[in-house]
């Protein structure tokens, strides 16, 4: 089963179909919802609805969700009824099967309601697929449309001096090669105010258009690295680290120790990623769309576009 716990939830939905044939004296039973076990439209459409809600407990390797709206639809052809499942969601994954398990039940119902008033190779279904999805990765990307630079700055003492490995700031530094950033310029700078100011100024200078600092955003006496980008801000983006945050506290309780801060410095987005790797790690899971989206409309601003 695959592992969706670094997915951040977004509102997604999808519509599936699917077509149950059938001769004309069945589908007029199903238009006049007339059938020895009562109305099939009416049947099929909770059938569809439960197996939406139950689809975990069907396909094995489905995950759990909360089902926010689902609803099934009937057209009926001179042929067949046109089925339509859709399905919303906020969650980590998206509800595909959901929808295209919801058209298959209600198809299987209508099947089984009118199976006593045709031969059994009268009655067939058929194009079961899925016709639209929205939300996650599909809507809101987490790849650059074109290369953007981007400045990596690891604040640690232990890790300058040699004495500790950056699994953080490499962290960080591969999700957004990854994300199409390129060329990103990676350092690695001790716990000292001033090397971290002329660091962020200097990637500022050359117009990069992410910078993110690794460390020194906790309680420790030496954590300043949020009073030294903070009075920097030109235009403050607290919504990204609010963000991060709270996506953070449904994995630790220890989240709400960063007090990382965000918003641009002139023209760059500078963002502040706590010094631990799993916590480096669930920022950017929280803020990679994001960060990928502000980037690029912003680019198209300065290009007056």
């Amino acid at each position: 089963m695959k592992n969706v716990g670094m997915k951040p939830d977004s509102l997604r939905s999808a519509v599936a179909a699917a077509r149950f044939y059938a001769p004309p004296h069945c589908l007029q039973r199903i238009a006049s919802r007339d059938t020895e076990k009562g109305d099939p439209q009416a049947s099929a459409r909770i059938a569809g609805i439960l197996a939406a809600k139950r689809t975990d407990e069907l396909l094995p390797l489905c995950h759990p969700l909360p089902i926010h709206a689902a609803e099934v639809h009937f057209a009926i052809e001179a042929d067949h009824v046109a089925i339509e499942a859709e399905v919303h969601t906020i969650g980590p994954t998206g509800v595909e099967m959901e929808a295209l398990t919801a058209a298959s039940m209600a198809a299987l119902t209508l099947y089984d309601m009118l199976k006593p008033y045709a031969e059994p190779e009268e009655l067939r279904i058929g194009d079961t697929h899925l016709l639209e999805k929205q939300g996650g990765k599909s809507h809101y990307p987490r790849h650059l449309k074109s290369p953007l630079a981007a400045t990596v700055l690891m604040v640690s003492t232990p890790v300058a001096n040699g004495h500790k490995p950056d699994a953080a700031g490499q962290s960080v530094v591969d999700a957004l090669g990854k994300a199409g950033f390129e060329p990103i310029d990676y350092r690695v700078l001790p716990d000292d105010t001033e090397q971290v100011g002329d660091a962020v100024d200097e990637a500022v200078s050359t117009g990069a258009p992410l910078i993110v600092t690794v460390g020194g955003t906790g309680i420790g006496p030496k954590d300043k690295v949020v009073e030294t980008v903070e009075p920097r801000i030109t235009t403050p983006m607290p919504g990204l680290m609010e963000a991060a945050r709270a996506f953070g506290t449904k994995r630790t309780p220890y989240a709400v120790m960063s007090r990382g801060v965000s918003g641009f410095i002139g023209s760059s987005l500078a963002v502040t990623f706590p010094g631990s790797r799993g916590g480096a790690e669930e920022t950017m899971a929280a803020l990679l769309p994001s960060l990928v989206h502000i980037v690029e409309i912003h680019q198209r601003f300065a290009r007056g576009a």
